[in-house]
């Protein structure tokens, strides 16, 4: 009976998600629409002698990480401020489902729809361009679950530091699109200067791009330590900080 409940619940906060014009072109149609724009002009022929890579098969993970951090960083986030500031949790707790269901519906949706906006990514890189995953399902299948944990994690952090929605939105948008074409998820950071990449260095958003390239590309996870490693404390420290103020400010 519980999991039929839930399940109805996961159902209807997919249908809020597909509702919302912004979470779902940007996190199932925009990253295509960009590899089809930028495939279009570089091709994917390998990008030095020194490699058989191309222009998109270093791209799609990148814009991998773009689809992550719509959800990460905006789609959960925003979802999650606004049913705190209206007070909605606390209704729901005086229903059978209680809030608790309702919040996991709410990220087990969100990590499904980057699951299918990645999917989707991956199916049209394959099929136009004969983009290549060199790295094994495992190093991918981690890399990717690190990165979600970092970015959901750092959008619930906004959310619990945020007196209200709007400035909720606010952390949100900013820092969403500065890692956005500064963390090398849109322009290759091999393209920065230095100032550029000294500042790329404080955003969680590179090194989930970093690692993903690598775990693609099939370098070992143990050349990707760093990133490893920081993307993990991260996670551990955002989700943290965010349960404590939740706590003390008692929102649901």
């Amino acid at each position: 009976m519980k999991m039929k409940r839930f399940a109805v619940i996961c159902k209807y906060e997919g249908l809020l998600f597909l509702r919302d014009f912004f979470g779902f072109f940007f996190t199932l149609v925009f990253p295509t629409l960009m590899l089809v724009i930028f495939g279009s002009i570089y091709g994917n022929a390998p990008i030095s002698p020194e490699t058989e890579l191309g222009a998109m098969d270093v791209s799609v993970p990148a814009y991998a990480v773009m689809v992550i951090g719509v959800t990460g960083l905006m789609a959960f986030p925003l979802t999650l401020s606004e049913c705190k500031e209206k007070k909605i949790y606390k209704r729901y707790d005086a229903t059978p489902a209680g809030k608790r269901s309702i919040i996991l519906a709410q990220i087990l949706v969100n990590f499904v729809m980057t699951l299918i906006g990645i999917l989707i990514l991956l199916i049209a890189g394959r099929a136009l361009y004969g983009v290549k995953i060199l790295g094994s399902a495992g190093a991918v299948a981690l890399s990717l679950f690190i990165s979600v944990a970092a970015l959901f994690s750092m959008g619930f952090l906004f959310t619990a530091v945020a007196p209200d929605a709007k400035i909720a939105n606010v952390l949100c948008y900013v820092f969403y699109f500065v890692m956005l074409f500064l963390s090398g998820a849109t322009i290759p950071d091999m393209l920065f200067s230095g100032a550029v990449r000294t500042v790329s260095k404080f955003l969680p958003m590179t090194y989930a791009v970093d690692l993903l390239q690598g775990a693609f590309a099939g370098e070992g996870l143990l050349t990707h330590r760093t990133e490893l490693l920081v993307l993990s404390v991260l996670t551990v420290l955002f989700a943290g900080v965010g349960a404590v103020c939740y706590k003390k400010k008692d929102w649901a």
